[in-house]
């Protein structure tokens, strides 16, 4: 191909991909500002716990009913004071009352709204919304919970609950400033559009589609402007020389995208694999071989007894539990909860912070039975991989690095007696190819703020200018476009 062809092609590759998507670009930048402070509306996990009743040891008389095929759940709760058992098998959840041994009922509107009432306490009035059994705007990222009471709350904040109806969890809130904010920001950066989002196939098509189509523009708007600057020889323009051939806008648009093209490819690039588009890498949640290993077998109810289940309660003391799970490691009982975990064979010793190292360490020698360790750390502190800005993630963590073909590390929760995390070669790859170029979570920078924020923001910015610089020229264009058209 000639040279004077592939500047044709690249010209008008960029110019159109750009007029098609100018806009977009300048949502994607603004509200990617926004969610820095903001994201979607949601209930906290401290909040939902801390609306919960205590379960009392006393009220536990009767052990789950059985249910088909393996346990890979097993949770206490409650339900307007009663306790609850939450049994997950085969990826369905059964739920009974632990008093009686009867099947929770669906939580009908009346009882909804009771659930509400005591939730926020101090309101004196609620109101029955709607019955959704497909997502809302804001509830998509609890859907698997369907169908759901939402319950309008009248204060001045405009609260709205979401009760789950088969077990009474509140499992969202909303209010009216986290809803524009959650507009502003999330719902215009994903394109998180009810309609759109309720087909998730479309949605996705869409945003992958937008993504490479936005990584070739700016891919080609990158390689004409190099191309187009000439700091040696200059452009002569109304007797003036200059780097650039054009003028207003566009000389703009040329600087900019010479300046902040790369980092907008990267960021458009990486919210691409935002995606996980064609499934290029492995999850990083441990697999099923791994997870029964160190389970050393799966939760068996008649391996349970009421006054087990009695004595491991009381044994969280000075501070009942409001949520237990019921798990096993290396072939014992244990239950977790936020004071701490107990041990089924000895509840006599009260809730521990975490098991003790050489258990867990002696969990890293069979979670891959056969494959050689590389190395084990514990960690005070997240490392690259496993990290939050929140800090809500477990630590001590023990992180285990294993001689496998895929490089795997495995990082094991003393807390929970659980995996909480798998990495592997490609997955440490997608993480800074995804994470770390769309939010520029390296270590030097991600936890020093407000610097993070500011360089996010002036790149940002840079993003903005670089689109907004287009807007007037490709409405001029395509007018004239549609003008000739009409004309004709």
């Amino acid at each position: 191909m000639s040279s004077h062809r592939t500047a044709r092609v690249l010209v008008y590759t960029h110019r159109w991909l750009g007029i098609l998507s100018g806009v977009l670009f300048v949502l994607w930048f603004v509200s990617g500002i926004i969610m820095i402070y903001a994201r979607m509306p949601e209930l906290s996990a401290s909040e939902r716990l801390s609306r919960l009743a205590d379960i009392n040891p006393s009220f536990i008389r009767a052990l789950p009913p059985p249910v088909d095929g393996e346990v890979t759940r097993l949770t206490i709760g409650t339900l307007e004071g009663r306790p609850i058992y939450r049994v997950v098998s085969q990826g369905r959840t059964s739920l009974s009352f632990a008093d009686t041994g009867d099947p929770v009922p669906a939580v009908d509107a009346d009882q909804a709204m009771r659930i509400a009432r005591k939730f926020v306490s101090n309101v004196p009035e609620v109101r029955y919304d709607a019955r959704l059994t497909a997502a809302d705007q804001w509830s998509f990222g609890v859907r698997g919970r369907m169908p759901l009471h939402r319950i309008a709350v009248e204060d001045a904040a405009g609260t709205r609950l979401y009760v789950a109806e088969n077990d009474g969890d509140v499992v969202l809130k909303t209010t009216a400033p986290a809803r524009f904010w959650g507009w502003s920001g999330a719902v215009l950066h994903w394109l998180y559009f009810t309609p759109l989002r309720r087909n998730a196939p479309l949605w996705s098509g869409v945003i992958v589609w937008l993504s490479i189509a936005g990584t070739a523009l700016c891919l080609v708007g990158i390689a004409w402007g190099a191309w187009r600057i000439a700091p040696l020889r200059g452009y002569r323009l109304r007797d003036r020389r200059q780097w650039s051939p054009y003028a207003g806008s566009m000389r703009s648009h040329h600087y900019a995208g010479l300046v902040f093209g790369i980092v907008t490819t990267t960021w458009i690039f990486s919210g691409l694999l935002s995606m996980d588009p064609w499934n290029w890498h492995p999850g990083t949640a441990p697999t099923r071989q791994q997870r029964a290993r160190v389970a050393g077998g799966s939760i068996a109810i008649e391996d349970l007894s009421v006054e087990k289940l009695r004595r491991v309660i009381r044994a969280f003391v000075p501070e009942r539990p409001r949520e237990l799970e019921i798990t096993r490691f290396r072939g014992r009982y244990y239950a977790a909860a936020r004071a701490g975990i107990v041990s089924f064979d000895e509840p006599q010793f009260g809730a521990r912070e975490q098991l003790a190292p050489d258990l867990i360490v002696g969990a890293a020698n069979i979670a891959m039975a056969g494959v050689p360790i590389d190395g084990v750390s514990w960690l005070d502190d997240y490392d690259a991989y496993y990290y939050d800005r929140d800090r809500h993630l477990t630590l001590p963590v023990l992180r285990v690095r294993y001689a496998d073909p895929q490089r795997t590390w495995l990082y094991f929760d003393p807390r929970h007696g659980t995996i909480a995390r798998k990495e592997e070669r490609l997955t440490r790859l997608n993480r800074w190819l995804y994470h770390g170029f769309h939010s520029l979570d390296f270590p030097f920078l991600y936890y020093r703020r407000p610097l993070w924020d500011v360089v996010v923001i002036a790149l940002s910015a840079g993003g903005i200018v670089l689109s907004v610089t287009t807007l007037t020229a490709s409405w001029r264009r395509v007018r004239r476009k549609v003008s000739g058209a009409m004309r004709s």
